[in-house]
């Protein structure tokens, strides 16, 4: 059996992270799958899917981490179309996906283990993510 369901929502633009955990979690159990897997996908590329930790100060050492490793303005070729290269980069780097097990019904991940989207685009963006639940 497979169940899939759009989340949509909207961002405030360059490393925003929302929490998309609950949402994912109520995909699960709506699919009524009790195993399998549930992937979480971002059609784009500028978003990324990740798992962290919902604490603040992670949250703001993982946006430092970024803007460290790929920082804007590097003279990135794609910088000529539409000034977002680090965007894309940061983005490939990250992913577009992740899959979590589904056991008795309900999402497996760790006890801190959230599910976020980040939004890397440099303006605010609608988004949507896919929930995908494959299994019996």
């Amino acid at each position: 059996m497979i169940y899939q369901k759009e989340l949509r929502f909207s961002t405030r633009g360059e490393i925003d992270l929302v929490d998309i955990t609950a949402e994912v979690e109520r995909v699960v159990e709506e699919s009524g799958i009790q195993n399998g897997i549930a992937l979480v996908f971002v059609p784009g590329a500028t978003g990324a899917i990740v798992t962290i930790e919902h604490e603040s100060g992670l949250l703001e050492d993982f946006k430092r981490a970024l803007m460290e490793l790929i920082p804007k303005g590097k003279g990135y070729l794609h910088d000529r179309i539409d000034d977002n290269a680090h965007s894309h980069l940061r983005a490939t780097l990250l992913g577009a996906s992740e899959c979590f097990p589904v056991v008795d019904g309900r999402l497996v991940r760790g006890t801190w283990q959230q599910i976020f989207f980040v939004e890397l685009d440099v303006r605010p963006r609608h988004r949507r993510v896919i929930v995908q639940v494959v299994g019996e």
